[in-house]
């Protein structure tokens, strides 16, 4: 009993170290060698002082490999500027703390509060280069028009967008028009 107390401690000690300090956790087990928490969520503010969070259902991270956490049924809700914020709403994901890297692979969808909603089967983000890729089909809509692509990759954070593979834009004449007159 005391070797499995001091095993508990090891644990949680081993967990912490590794973790944010903002981050807020109802449980901890340990499962398959791996850590499970329950309802992970972290928040806080960006450099230009913008509100961000995310929130998943479980995070389960390896003990052997404390770097790789994977996070089930994950609500995220990011600044893109002052303005302009992104809900993110996905099945999974694996992020790699050492490579900094978060693999989403599994369906997404992001929508931002200025009407635009993208539809993702799954994409691999490096953060810090700031870039983006998929390999599999995407569809994106907004007030007056929607793309539907094969490939998508970002760059430079997010300001070039290169769509490949049978890509379809629609656009409704009508936004054509309001944007002409502007």
């Amino acid at each position: 009993m005391a070797g499995a107390i001091a095993l508990i401690f090891l644990a949680v000690s081993f967990v912490r170290a590794f973790l944010p300090e903002e981050l807020e956790l109802e449980t901890a087990t340990i499962e398959d060698g791996k850590i499970v928490m329950q309802n992970p969520a972290i928040s806080g503010r960006n450099k230009q002082n913008i509100s961000y969070s995310m929130k998943a259902q479980r995070a389960l991270q390896d003990i052997e490999n404390p770097d790789l956490i994977t996070l089930e049924k994950i609500h995220a809700e990011m600044p893109v500027n002052d303005t302009l914020i992104a809900t993110v709403n996905a099945v999974s994901g694996i992020y790699d703390r050492g490579a900094n890297t978060l693999d989403m692979n599994a369906p997404f969808t992001i929508s931002m509060n200025n009407g635009v909603y993208a539809d993702f089967q799954s994409a691999y983000l490096d953060i810090n280069a700031g870039e983006m890729e998929t390999r599999q089909p995407i569809a994106i809509s907004m007030n007056g028009g929607s793309i539907i692509a094969q490939k998508l990759r970002m760059t430079d954070k997010g300001r070039i967008v290169t769509f490949e593979g049978m890509v379809r834009v629609n656009v409704e004449p009508s936004a054509i028009r309001k944007n002409a007159k502007k």
